[in-house]
């Protein structure tokens, strides 16, 4: 096992130089619009120091630390996603030509980057999507390249959010695998460090030239004791125990009816998901009508038209939709790709603006009992 080091806070400007020598752009969390966010950063200075964050339900809010942390936060607004599987992709682009359509592709993005601030759930989100877009029947290559070039520094999360529940997924908060670099930030009155991880030769490599000590005793227990306190104040709870099955038997109950009253179908829920890959093709021509371009966006199961089929929409009604999400996340996922959809990283019911809890929803129908054994909705919900 290689020994844990200790990177001081001083030396994160180095850290800093040795990403981009190594030819990485570094993507890591940073202030916008009031928001802790994952844009690119150049400098430690960008980085939310001595901010933190406090959710609930429908609510966000940034506060000030009584220390300098750089990743006092719990969870970005949104997840590293928006860089591995992009909003907007395009596929390719079509040209009339004399000798007949020509097809051309666009050039593959190949920029390294250094994800920074990578949480234990996040890690956990991406195993999943690995799961389905690397290793599933069909291989999305535009995400294959993005994962291959993307190097992992994860940091442990030691605050947990007022809307995470980590722990009932066994997603986290300590990260344990899939990762290049692992931090995990120690601060106090004398002293502001960094105990490292190395989990892989390339991590080891922008190491190299930094002078770091090796931890002691003291701060490895400081750093596991500063962990096991972020799982004791966990936010929520999801009890999996025979969720798969409780879902099935309650498909028509009548909370869905309840949550279907408050749900927008405004699909912040889904857009915020780490794991949620629903997309929509368009395709989109030139007014002279020479050359034409197809593209890949992000959907959601919110919308009408993701349910269009000749005729109509399947899911018309907010309740068959709010539905579809939930059981496709908790119960279905797992019958297609052996695991769960949700990493309890609680974004959807942050960034709800009408509060929707989905371990509340799943505790109401579990408390009230069997309401139906049918597994299907009605004709036109």
């Amino acid at each position: 096992m290689e020994p844990k080091l200790v990177l001081d806070r001083h030396q994160f400007d180095t850290f800093f130089e040795s990403l981009h020598k190594h030819g990485y752009e570094i993507i890591g969390p940073t202030l916008l619009d009031g928001a802790v966010v994952y844009a690119p950063v150049d400098s430690p200075d960008e980085l939310p120091v001595g901010w933190t964050d406090e959710q609930q339900g429908g609510v966000y809010r940034l506060k000030r630390r009584g220390d300098q942390a750089l990743f006092g936060y719990s969870a970005a607004a949104h997840s590293w996603k928006k860089f591995l599987f992009l909003p907007t992709l395009k596929l390719f682009e079509a040209y009339r030509t004399s000798g007949g359509p020509e097809i051309r592709h666009p050039q593959p993005d190949v920029r390294r980057r250094a994800f920074l601030g990578v949480r234990a759930c996040e890690i956990a989100s991406m195993e999943i999507q690995d799961r389905i877009l690397i290793h599933g029947t069909f291989q999305d290559t535009a995400y294959v390249q993005a994962r291959n070039a993307a190097l992992i520094v994860a940091v442990q999360c030691l605050q947990s959010g007022g809307t995470c529940f980590c722990r009932s997924m066994n997603t986290g908060p300590e990260v344990t695998r899939g990762y290049d670099l692992l931090l995990t930030e120690i601060t106090g009155p004398q002293k502001h460090v960094f105990i490292v991880d190395v989990g892989t030769d390339r991590g080891a490599g922008i190491l190299e030239g930094i002078a770091l000590a090796k931890a002691d005793e003291a701060d490895l227990k400081h750093a596991g004791d500063l962990v096991d306190e972020a799982a004791a104040h966990m936010g929520r709870v999801l009890d999996q125990n025979g969720i798969k099955e409780l879902l099935y038997r309650n498909y028509e109950h009548p909370r869905w009816e309840e949550v279907a009253k408050r749900c927008l179908t405004c699909t912040n829920c889904t857009i915020v998901c780490p794991t949620c890959f629903c997309t929509t093709i368009e395709d989109v021509t030139d007014l002279p009508g020479g050359k034409a371009e197809r593209w890949r966006r992000w959907d959601s199961c919110f919308t009408l038209d993701h349910s269009y089929l000749h005729g109509g929409c399947v899911r018309c009604s907010g309740l068959s939709r709010y539905r579809q999400w939930m059981t496709h996340k908790l119960a279905t996922w797992i019958d297609q790709f052996g695991t769960s959809g949700c990493v309890g990283c609680g974004r959807c019911i942050t960034w709800c603006p009408v509060g929707i809890d989905i371990t509340e929803e799943t505790a109401a129908i579990r408390s009230s009992g069997d309401a139906s054994s049918s597994i299907f909705g009605k004709k036109g919900e």
